[in-house]
């Protein structure tokens, strides 16, 4: 079984298996290849599982064109996008998406960074609320270019959350944030981080069934 490793100041393993099917483990610095091997061996059968669960891997819907009429995902629901004559900056948005036709061929880029910068305006204040009902302290909370994860917690204590998760609705943004928050307490999935997290967020497993359907929709960009 072919995985890659990533070593860490943490003081655990995790073993991840990514959207693309990859198998990731993130280990202390101290653990031995031999050892963390050994340990991987221990977990084939999680893993086998994980690799052969069909609803994590659904076909990807197509790229956007960003022609007028097409629709984009904003917190949940789908917006029509208008691709207008009149020559304005960056995107519009008042219950539809507006992007002026000069800059139709950069429509990508213009969205992607509207994108990043909703995310952290949603994002950030949940942190905030979280972090302070949870007795935890973060560094910095910020939205980035992630491949094939939601969210994440380094060992640092900075909170990294993929900006794709904007275009999913609020109850499942408020779950991701408090699941990276509630690995500043127990690092791994365990029984005592379900127990913390379904205290701030009782309706979890909603928001965790809505990216069993949906997640596949938050991997293309648009």
């Amino acid at each position: 079984m072919e995985y890659q490793i990533k070593y860490s100041n943490r003081k655990t393993l995790n073993i991840s298996v990514e959207r693309d099917r990859s198998v990731v483990v993130r280990a202390p610095e101290y653990l031995t290849e031999k050892k963390i091997h050994e340990i991987v061996q221990t977990k084939r059968q999680w893993i086998k599982e994980k690799l052969s669960h069909a609803q994590k891997y659904p076909v990807v819907p197509e790229s956007k064109e960003f022609v007028s009429g097409e629709t984009l995902m904003y917190l949940g629901k789908n917006y029509q996008l208008l691709v207008e004559d009149e020559d304005f900056e960056g995107i519009k948005f008042n219950r539809r998406f507006s992007i002026s036709k000069t800059n139709q061929a950069y429509a990508n880029e213009l969205f992607k960074k509207w994108y990043l910068k909703q995310a952290l305006l949603k994002i950030e204040p949940l942190a905030i609320r979280y972090a302070k009902n949870l007795g935890v302290e973060y560094n910095t909370c910020k939205t980035s270019e992630m491949k094939y994860r939601w969210g994440s917690c380094t060992p640092a204590n900075n909170i990294i959350f993929n900006w794709r998760i904007i275009k999913a609705p609020m109850h499942v943004l408020e779950y991701l944030v408090a699941h990276e928050l509630v690995h500043l307490i127990e690092s791994n999935h365990t029984p005592k981080f379900w127990n913390i997290l379904s205290i701030q967020v009782p309706n979890y497993e909603k928001a965790k069934n809505w990216l069993k359907k949906n997640g596949h929709l938050l991997e293309v960009d648009f």
